[in-house]
């Protein structure tokens, strides 16, 4: 593909993308027509957040989950759009399985969870929870072109974007589809297995010209149920550590905790029944810092 570099898009015929010279490519530098890439979408929201990971079991999607309600929980306008294709998550976390997408008129009608929250994910589309979606590329973007702009989002103070783990289609598609992208949140566990591949995401999202907003560090220490002490059960500390080798804000970190996992099986977002717990307080304490960074 490095052959490519300093062709014309007409010569390069359309598949610049996914190019590793794409950067340094004159194909870039022209219209984006030119290369058949869709306009953006016309959405009215202030603020897109990316949620991802550089491996799967880091708690990414219930990270997402219940940020989401965090900011939906102090007054904020949120939406959630869950673009793990091939594994949504999401609705089985807010209690939505069997829940379907309708129409109203020609437009899309999300999934509302309250009245200031409402979700989009291709688990709504599906006839039933074990249906596997066996899509290549162009079909995952023409779907995430129609759940941004075929969806009647109504106003958004944010749309929270829970991505499969990795660096594939899905990111670039929606950073090249959704306006207002302000970056992306990194989500690891603290040891240096996982915190090496946030080490990657990080870098992926840097190529992708958008800024890394922080870093949370999940399933950071453990209160054992029996003794009530701390236990670093996959260390502590990994998280903030690549934060500041990175230059970025470390968000916070948050606890591992059996009732945050029952409640994502029991599709209750944890921090709407244990307003009190730590745990509850450590979300709460993400997503402040985490308004507090896009404000700025």
């Amino acid at each position: 593909m490095t052959e490519k570099a300093g062709k014309t898009p007409e010569e390069c015929n359309g598949v610049c993308e996914g190019c590793p010279s794409a950067q340094q490519c004159d194909s870039d530098k022209k219209d984006p027509k030119a290369r058949g890439l869709p306009p953006k979408a016309e959405i009215d929201v202030d603020h897109v957040i990316l949620v991802l990971s550089g491996k799967g079991g880091v708690g990414k999607s219930t990270v997402a989950v219940n940020l989401s309600f965090a900011l939906s929980a102090h007054g904020y306008s949120v939406g959630v759009l869950d673009l793990d294709i091939h594994g949504p998550n999401i609705p089985k976390m807010l209690g939505l399985e069997g829940h379907h997408l309708s129409t109203l008129g020609k437009m899309i009608q999300p999934v509302r969870v309250t009245g200031n929250l409402s979700v989009v994910s291709m688990a709504f589309l599906l006839p039933d929870i074990s249906t596997p979606v066996i899509w290549r590329g162009p079909m995952k973007m023409s779907a995430i072109s129609q759940f941004l702009s075929e969806v009647d989002w109504g106003h958004l103070d944010y749309l929270v974007v829970d991505l499969p783990p990795g660096t594939g289609d899905e990111a670039l598609s929606i950073v090249q589809l959704a306006p207002n992208v302000r970056g992306a949140v990194i989500v690891t566990t603290p040891q240096e297995v996982a915190t090496m591949d946030a080490l990657k995401a990080a870098k992926f999202v840097e190529q992708l010209k958008i800024p890394v907003l922080g870093i949370v560090e999940n399933m950071s220490g453990m209160i054992c149920p029996h003794c009530k002490q701390e236990i670093d059960l996959f260390g502590k500390g990994g998280g903030e550590k690549i934060a500041g080798e990175l230059g970025v804000a470390y968000l916070g970190s948050i606890p591992l905790d059996p009732d945050m996992r029952k409640a994502g099986d029991e599709g209750k977002p944890f921090i709407i029944r244990s307003k009190d717990s730590p745990t509850w307080k450590s979300v709460d304490k993400v997503m402040e810092a985490l308004v507090k960074v896009v404000e700025e």
